[in-house]
């Protein structure tokens, strides 16, 4: 059994790995080496893995071991470790087992829990996104292509992934030029009843208005996946042909469309700089590069022989640790959620590569090879990563260098007693009080942390429409009361260091008559922003407890940098809101009413025009739409008419 308390965790391991029983002495007052040893009495000689739990139930590490007794003993001789694991080893106060049945499966389980948990100790995968994809939709009788992320759910073929939503649409777009195969959705689709401007530039068939027969129209949608296939030289071979067959029988037309349709395929096979392989069609480059005590692992796609674009990844580590061991620890991590090709291609070599490539065969059902290439085209496009992830990294420790000198400027300006690592900024939308919204974002030492905005609906009743000052007390109770009350159930909350507001000495009072309720006043750094006269850019006031109203002299880094914060929150709040303000446009008053469905909805539209006009109807003008029975228009005006 497990700890009390812990969340169940997705074991990617076979079903007959099961958790050993923690040991039960949550009272012992035996910390570090001491608890550790303890624990090593009852451990099994078998494969598994192992969670390290500070005083506050904070996972300090996660491992996986072939013989849990052994490597588990390692840590109750501190001596033997560097100082980082003296450290993990010294706040351990308490330890958890689950036995697997092989290292294989401890491997895997390992890797999930590393990417839930996010332990402090182990090297952990940053900004694992979710790659796009172009999806062949195969669920409707005219093919749709189209940008997919996320659960691979839809029924059709999946290809990719590709490194940028960038990379995916100016792929479509070739695509389209080459097979004129459709993007619009069903909807669309089914309404048309005229050929659409993409149909008038050729880039679609139009199958949706009979311009194509569905045979036909299957035959370039055939061609297509034939290309995304990597059976490119034969698709060509076979164009090229039809083209020279049309143009010695005079049907130039004919032969021009083929042949504007082998140059757009010639441009999605030359996408990348030209480095798509010859020597192999599926696999992935994955290249570090260290510097500085800091790593960047460059991930290059390849797909059915085509280069689908590459990503940078900066994951967490300490100084001492090796690339061998990062990289190691991140191929593990990253294909814990994608896809795996048939080829990896590293830059060092890896210290569990064999077990690796059995865990990520044993995932993919498939054989998977990990190789370092040491010489021909692999290699070149090897040392191309490589330079790549050289480039990266060096960009970044610029960036974060200048970073660090804006933050330690911040602490100066504000009279911090350190230079702030998470900087929250927050603001309001809204129009005459409609749609109120509120949102925050969050920036730090590697810059603005994008995955850490958030936003907020307004709730509170007593908040009347337009009242900025209420809307930032409501968020500021919500917001703080709930990281008050995470500390007190010992759940550490992400507390900023510095909390920036876009306005002036109203908004400073709010805020602080609502962090001073939860209890939360002496916890963070409070400043105002407000802009100068006439809302002049650069000549802002600021405003902090206890403290005269002040500015910045102009023109300095830091004064651009509070300037870029605050419009930062600006946009995303405003963003925010008008996503609202759309979706309450486009929200049809039928869409609340029970038993109206799209098919019924189209019905009514198509009888009277609008909603406004079903409002004013009768029960009986209502009953004579097609599907509509005398119940179900009595229901309808009902609906509109208090019932």
């Amino acid at each position: 059994m497990t700890s009390p308390g812990k969340d169940p965790v997705e074991n990617n391991a076979s079903a007959d790995t099961a958790p050993t029983a923690q040991h039960e002495d949550s009272g012992s007052a035996l910390v570090g080496a001491a608890l550790i040893a303890d624990y090593v009495k009852d451990l099994p000689g078998k494969p598994g893995v192992y969670r390290m739990y500070d005083r506050d139930q904070n996972v300090l590490y996660v491992g996986k071991a072939k013989h849990l007794k052994k490597r588990v003993s390692n840590y109750a001789r501190p001596a033997g470790n560097p100082l980082r694991i003296r450290r993990m080893i010294a706040a351990t106060t308490s330890m958890e087992f689950i036995i697997t049945g092989s290292e294989t499966e401890a491997l895997l389980l390992e890797a999930n829990l590393i990417k839930k948990l996010k332990p402090r100790y182990n090297i952990l995968l940053r900004d694992d996104k979710s790659f796009p994809y172009i999806l062949m939709r195969k669920d409707h009788p005219a093919a749709q292509l189209k940008k997919h992320r996320g659960a691979r759910n839809i029924k059709g073929d999946y290809y990719g992934p590709f490194a940028s939503a960038g990379a995916v649409n100016q792929t479509l777009d070739t695509l389209q030029r080459a097979f004129r195969l459709r993007t619009c959705s069903d909807s669309i689709y089914d309404a048309r009843t005229r050929p659409c401007m993409l149909h008038q530039i050729k880039r679609c068939a139009a199958p949706c208005t009979g311009e194509i027969s569905l045979e036909d129209y299957k035959k370039l949608n055939d061609e297509a996946t034939a290309f995304l296939q990597g059976k490119t030289k034969e698709l060509r071979e076979k164009m090229t042909a039809s083209m020279t067959e049309a143009s010695a029988a005079l049907e130039f037309e004919k032969a021009g469309e083929i042949r504007d349709r082998l140059r757009a395929m010639a441009r999605v096979a030359g996408h990348g700089d030209g480095i798509n392989p010859e020597t192999f069609a599926d696999a992935d480059i994955a290249a570090i590069y260290m510097a500085g005590g800091q790593s960047c692992v460059q991930v290059f796609f390849f797909r059915a022989g085509h280069n689908w674009g590459n990503h940078a990844f900066f994951p967490r580590h300490t100084k001492e640790q090796s690339a061998e061991d990062i990289l190691d620890a991140f191929l593990g991590q990253f294909y814990g959620n994608k896809p795996i090709p048939k080829n990896v291609f590293v830059n060092v070599d890896l210290p569990n590569r064999e077990l690796l490539v059995e865990a990520l065969s044993e995932r993919s059902g498939r054989k998977i090879e990990i190789n370092r290439p040491q010489r021909g085209e692999k290699k070149t496009l090897l040392d191309r990563a490589v330079k790549n992830a050289q480039e990266a990294l060096e960009r970044k420790m610029a960036e974060t260098a200048g970073q660090t000198k804006l933050l330690e400027g911040l602490r100066k300006a504000f009279d911090l007693e350190a230079a702030p690592k998470r900087i929250e900024v927050y603001d309001n939308s809204h129009i005459q009080g409609t749609n109120a919204t509120a949102a925050f974002i969050v920036a730090g030492k590697d810059g603005f942390m994008k995955r850490e905005y958030r936003t907020f609906n307004i709730k509170d009743a007593n908040t009347k429409p337009g009242d900025d000052y209420a809307m930032m007390r409501e968020i500021m109770r919500r917001r703080f009361g709930r990281l008050m009350k995470e500390d007190t159930n010992k759940r550490k909350g992400k507390w900023p260091d510095l909390l920036l507001i876009d306005g002036g000495k109203g908004q400073l009072s709010a805020v602080t008559d609502a962090l001073t309720e939860v209890g939360a006043m002496d916890k963070v750094a409070v400043v105002a922003i407000a802009k100068g006269p006439d809302r002049n850019a650069g000549r802002e006031t600021f405003f902090m407890p206890g403290r005269a109203d002040f500015t910045l002299p102009p023109r300095t880094p830091e004064l651009y940098y509070l300037q870029r914060l605050r419009d930062e929150a600006h946009r995303f709040a405003i963003g925010t809101h008008r996503g609202k303000r759309k979706k309450q446009m486009i929200t049809n008053p039928l869409d609340a009413i029970p038993n109206i469905g799209p098919a019924r909805k189209r019905a009514l539209l198509a009888s009277f025009g609008s909603a406004k006009a079903i409002k004013s109807a009768s029960v009986e003008e209502i009953a004579k739409t097609e599907g509509v029975s005398h119940a179900l228009a009595m229901k309808i005006h009902g609906y509109f008419n208090d019932g």
